[in-house]
């Protein structure tokens, strides 16, 4: 007998090309079952698509590397046909008499044939729909099942035009499908445009024993709402329950609702039964009685609050034969609205009854090839949340995201930005205009996107819909959306003065009634608060900008932008491990007439969508601010420099006018689905740029930042309490290590959701400024200086450049690491303390009372930072005094060892004799290897640090938390890198 539940089909499948297989799928799956993976038949990779099962068995070449996409044959020149591709895989499933089983593909692309055991099936089109079909009558006596699966690809894969373009022909918007496919300006084309079987198989057995009516829980909907300032809540509940039986089936149907206490240890919150018959033959649908909640535990966005989440099971019974079928999800208890706020013009967001301020970013899918998994998701969301953004816009030319992408968006506390399948330029907006009714079936394209909603609308995560990139789908389907997803009269979108923005009619009794109800609907990303709210063109830019020009008042005009964008250069590990060493070249600097500079990048970085550090005619080129780079290294090392400065500044000036001119934005991207080099926080290797770090500073909560258009010190309360009695440090640095200029402002107090000016900066107009400084911002609490904020700046006068600091790369200057190692399994945590041990000249700002005060500086822990500490650095200021500087030091290392004369502790000091700011470290994990050919990449990622591309300034420590996975057989080592440290630094090594 079967047991009940569901068991993934994701082991032992095989693929070959249709036109290699000459037989039909009933012999596949009867008398002539392929024995193995041995030609034409091959390993497939399900979950995924055609290409990646060939890229698997290196049939084709990586089509992310280099220029070898180039060499794939592209399925407009083969033909659909070399492209359709039989899977094939068995598995065991025995049932008992009146068990029913189920198949389920929860997504296929295009369309596909399905045999079990010499029975046909069909899935019919559309990449976004799930599959489920009764294969009861189907399955073998003896549990041995054989399935075959004939996946064809989209129906208009389209061409690609010899200048690219924005989804190439744009022919694949007739079909409801992923378009980037086609290509992008940041994006090569997916040559077998995504065929295959991309998400989950599964088997759904229901009934548990001999005569037993099963009956399946189908899609339940759960939605909470709230009175009283959310002490009073309620938490509805409809199911629907078929029953393919033959008979009356009399149910108990259990809802229970329980929260984890501590590991493996549940309060059961609730626990309700309800009785009904259902007839033969039927669905129907149930809502539960409405279960209530006194303050139940709220679940917040990242930076706001905890991720709280309960477990919502049901269960259906049958009288007198046991359990049929179960369901369970995790549930938060949230209320999200939106309404476009009358100051700015811009949709403002409210989680819970708080504004919240969006920073965020656009997301296209994790993998091109549709490569997902949990481990990838995992660490692709954790990477957000360690940026310190609070949404995720799914961009409308790639997924409909699976719901491992919301599970984590979920933990992590991510909002998330939904849309449907339509981009203005392959549906009417395009050049050429093509497709301006949108896709061909639209009854497909609803039926898609009801789907999608029954399977996310759970998630707390999940923020709002849009219909379309840059465009609303067409009249119909918009007004079909519109219908389906309009709000519950308890959600209802209200203006600011109190006026409904919604047609509350019909009203259903329960909100759980609905097809979602709870989340606002938006026709398009440019309409109803977003960009000019009209629909023009009016989001980006996408280039290189002067840091300055994002803190100006003509920078953006409009209240929400949901696409800016800029570079996003890699480190220079990245381009050897994925390109060929001509792709190592840097780019050629060709000065123009009008002085600015041109960069002229070779083949494969243009292949690789390369976005230049230089506008010519507006921005000057801000690597060479650095000096001319000598090779890979030096190139890729100054553009991290430009990364984290360029993108702290971004989210720094939109955060200057915080609820004053703007109410979010959202960064054109944060990542790529391949190996391409423009708009990226980390690459598609998972390795982190400088600039996830400088957006990492820039979105903190609480925050304290320089104006680079004023120069004022301003302090960020993106909370929703006081920050008061609060002081903030201000010291410059100077290449010779002393310390000009010192202010300490006190007595400071800032309101919830404001960002508050505090005084100008006024170093630069000193007398005898330095060309290239160091400054150094730390807003802290007077009454313990526990810090809330620190923020280092590397600046230089106007109309200056940073070519300085190429002298001061041969500085050396100590540093002391103590670190401990905590080994669980495979994972490892090692907790560093770092401290720049070069000693200050005596100077009158450094002996001062305030001074002296910091030096007792502390981090005050963020709630909600379980993970790792990420708090930043702990300046030990007491003077040209070492010894209490030591001190200091050993009581912090206390904080993480509490181990006895420092047992556990490694020590190591890095000698130098110069005294100065240690600048822009950062740290890599590698695998120890005695010999290391070029270009073989030695790094083990991803790796989760708790900051990186940090400086240190004379006296100061810093803690860091490194958390990475080792594979097995690997003995890992952690180097130390930085622009005065030369080579990478061993500061651990197993072994």
């Amino acid at each position: 007998m079967a047991e009940t539940g569901k068991t993934m089909v994701d082991d032992g499948w095989l693929a070959a090309r249709s036109t290699d297989i000459h037989l039909t799928g009933t012999q596949l799956t009867t008398t002539h079952p392929p024995a193995g993976a041995t030609s034409p038949w091959m390993e497939a990779v399900v979950p995924g698509t055609v290409l990646a099962t060939l890229v698997k068995n290196k049939l084709v070449p990586d089509p992310f590397y280099g220029l070898e996409n180039e060499s794939i044959l592209d399925i407009a020149n083969a033909g659909r046909e070399y492209y359709t591709f039989w899977f094939f895989t068995s598995f065991q499933c025995k049932l008992s008499e009146n068990q029913h089983v189920d198949l389920n593909f929860r997504a296929i692309n295009y369309y596909a044939e399905v045999y079990l055991n010499g029975h046909k099936m069909v899935l019919p089109e559309g990449m976004f729909r799930r599959h489920s079909l009764d294969v009861t009558g189907m399955l073998h006596s003896d549990g041995k099942n054989l399935l075959a699966v004939l996946v064809h690809p989209p129906n208009h894969p389209g061409t690609i035009p010899p200048e690219g373009g924005q989804g190439g022909d744009h022919e694949i918007g007739k079909d409801v499908a992923a378009q980037y496919v086609e290509g992008w300006d940041w994006m090569a084309p997916i040559r077998d445009r995504n065929t295959g079987i991309w998400d989950e198989v599964l088997i759904s057995v229901s009934g548990l024993c001999w005569n037993l009516q099963p009956v399946k829980i189908v899609d339940p909907h759960l939605v909470a709402s709230f009175f009283d300032n959310y002490k009073r809540v309620y938490l509805h509940t409809t199911t629907e329950l078929e029953n393919r039986s033959s008979w009356v089936a009399d149910c108990s149907l259990n809802i229970q609702v329980s929260t984890e206490l501590e590991d493996g240890i549940f309060l059961v919150e609730h626990l309700q039964t309800q009785h009904l018959s259902i007839s033969p033959g039927t669905r129907v649908q149930y809502s539960f009685p409405e279960l209530f909640f006194y303050k139940p535990n709220l679940w917040w966005p990242n930076g706001m609050g905890k991720q709280s989440l309960y477990n919502v099971s049901i269960t259906v019974e049958v009288k007198g034969h046991g359990e049929s079928d179960s369901w369970n999800h995790p549930f938060g208890f949230r209320k999200i609205e939106s309404h476009i706020d009358n100051a700015t013009g811009g949709r403002l967001f409210k989680v819970n009854g708080q504004p919240i301020f969006i920073r965020g970013g656009n997301w296209i899918l994790s993998d091109g090839l549709l490569r997902l998994s949990k481990k990838r998701y995992q660490t692709d969301i954790k990477f957000h949340a360690d940026m310190n953004f609070n949404m995720i816009r799914c961009w409308g030319g790639g997924l409909a995201e699976r719901p491992e992408f919301y599970h984590y968006c979920d933990i992590y506390g991510l909002l998330v930005w939904q849309e449907f399948w339509i981009t203005g330029d392959c549906d009417g907006r395009g050049i050429p205009v093509s497709n301006p009714d949108g896709p061909l079936d639209h009854e497909l394209f609803l039926l898609c996107a009801r789907d999608t909603v029954k399977l996310l609308r759970n998630h707390p995560s999940l923020a709002l819909w849009v219909g379309g990139n840059e465009q609303t789908p067409p009249p119909d389907i918009n007004t079909a959306l519109k219908y389906d997803l309009r709000l519950h009269p308890d959600f209802a979108v209200f203006d600011e003065n109190g006026q409904s923005m919604e047609d509350l009619s019909p009203v259903l009794r329960d909100p759980s009634q609905y097809l979602d109800g709870t989340r606002v609907y938006i026709q398009g990303s440019m309409w109803d608060g977003f960009a000019n709210g009209k629909g023009d063109f009016t989001d980006g830019p996408y280039e290189i900008q002067n840091p300055e020009n994002f803190f100006k008042d003509d920078f953006y005009n409009y209240g929400f932008n949901p696409e800016v964008g800029s570079v996003g250069m890699p480190v220079a590990a990245t381009i050897r491990a994925t390109m060929p060493p001509e792709g190592w070249q840097i780019p050629l600097f060709k000065k123009l007439p009008n002085g600015y500079i041109e960069e002229v990048p070779n083949p494969i970085w243009v292949y690789h969508k390369y976005i230049p550090y230089s506008k010519p005619g507006f921005v000057h080129d801000q690597v060479l601010l650095y000096g001319t780079p000598k090779d890979l290294d030096d190139f890729c090392l100054k553009a991290q420099l430009v990364n984290y400065i360029q993108y702290r500044a971004l989210l720094e000036g939109w955060t200057s006018r915080m609820w004053s001119k703007y109410t979010g934005v959202l960064i054109w991207k944060t990542q790529n689905p391949w190996t391409g080099l423009r708009g990226q926080f980390y690459d598609h290797l998972h390795d982190q740029t400088a600039g996830f770090y400088g957006c990492r500073s820039a979105a903190e909560p609480i925050h304290v930042q320089l104006n680079l258009a004023t120069y004022f010190i301003e302090v960020v309360n993106t909370t929703s309490t006081d920050i008061s009695n609060v002081a903030i440090e201000a010291s410059v640095w100077d290449l010779e290590g002393t310390c000009p200029y010192y202010k300490v402002y006190d007595k400071l107090s800032v309101p919830p959701k404001k960002t508050v000016p505090i005084i100008e900066m006024k170093y630069p107009k000193s007398k005898n400024p330095k060309a290239v400084y160091f400054l150094l911002l730390k807003l802290y609490n007077k009454s313990d200086y526990g810090i809330l904020s620190r923020n280092f700046y590397w600046l230089h006068l106007s109309g200056g450049d940073y070519k300085l600091l190429e002298p001061y790369r041969s500085k050396k200057i100590p540093l002391k690491i103590t670190s401990k190692v905590l080994i669980t399994g495979s994972t490892y945590e090692i907790q560093m303390h770092l401290q720049n041990t070069s000693k200050k000249p005596d100077s009158p700002n450094l002996i001062s009372e305030d001074f002296q005060n910091t030096s007792k500086n502390s981090f005050i822990a963020r709630a909600g930072d379980d993970d790792y500490n990420k708090t930043a650095a702990v300046p030990v200021h007491g003077g040209t005094n070492e010894k209490h500087g030591i001190g200091l030091f050993q009581r912090i290392c206390s904080r993480f060892s509490k181990e006895a004369d420092g047992a556990g502790l490694k020590v190591i000091q890095m000698n130098g004799a110069d005294v100065g700011v240690a600048f822009f470290l950062h740290f890599s994990v590698h695998a120890s290897k005695k010999e290391h050919k070029e270009g073989e990449d030695a790094r083990i990622l991803p790796v989760h640090y708790s900051d990186n591309y940090f400086s240190l300034v004379p006296g100061e420590t810093l803690p860091i938390t490194i958390s990475f996975e080792v594979p097995p057989g690997i003995t890992p080592r952690v180097t130390l890198n930085g622009w005065n440290i030369h080579g990478d630094y061993n500061v651990h090594q197993d072994g």
